[in-house]
């Protein structure tokens, strides 16, 4: 017998009767406790909600669909490299100046200019190590919306800084909720 790998428990034997086979049981993360959930859902509704009245206020309600997404991330899954704060701004920015190029080049409200905007989104944050899948939603908003990007860019900023700041707030709140950020930079 070979010492290279474990000898697997068969799984047959020493499962409970009536309980699954372990191959079948998938790898999904464990539920969250309820207060776990409760407390992640709250504070990213409280973050969207906060951003939508930003919205109303100014009259730029096109930020909620990338941002929503982001906020699902950072509260959610604070670990992942998706959710640090250098991915959640960067991305977002750098899936505006995707958007906005191919805006200039390509016909507006085209949903073929916006795949492309998506996936030169998807390049540009790969390639800065910063990668922020939502960013990809923001580059199909420009292309599908055409905001103007003196006030777009300059508010998606501040939304995006305003999320990663709520983030870490809600993460110091509740005592047992892992640490945001883990990384800044």
């Amino acid at each position: 017998m070979s010492i290279d790998a474990a000898p697997r428990p068969d799984t047959a034997a020493s499962a409970p009767r009536g309980a699954r086979p372990r191959w079948t049981a998938g790898r999904a993360p464990a539920r969250p406790a309820p207060g776990a959930a409760v407390h992640s859902v709250s504070a990213a509704t409280a973050a969207l909600l906060g951003l939508v009245a930003i919205g109303a206020l100014i009259h730029e309600p096109v930020l909620i669909p990338p941002l929503a997404a982001s906020a699902a991330l950072v509260h959610c899954a604070p670990a992942l490299p998706l959710a640090q704060p250098r991915s959640v701004i960067v991305g977002h920015l750098l899936g505006a100046a995707a958007g906005y190029a191919v805006a200039a080049v390509a016909a507006h409200g085209s949903a073929w200019a916006a795949a492309v905007a998506a996936g030169v989104t998807l390049a540009l944050t790969t390639l800065a190590r910063t990668p922020h899948s939502p960013a990809c939603a923001t580059a199909v908003v420009i292309v599908l919306q055409a905001p103007a990007p003196g006030r777009f860019v300059p508010l998606l900023f501040g939304a995006t800084v305003l999320l990663v700041l709520t983030a870490f707030a809600a993460s110091r709140i509740r005592r047992a909720a892992p640490r945001y950020p883990a990384y800044w930079w």
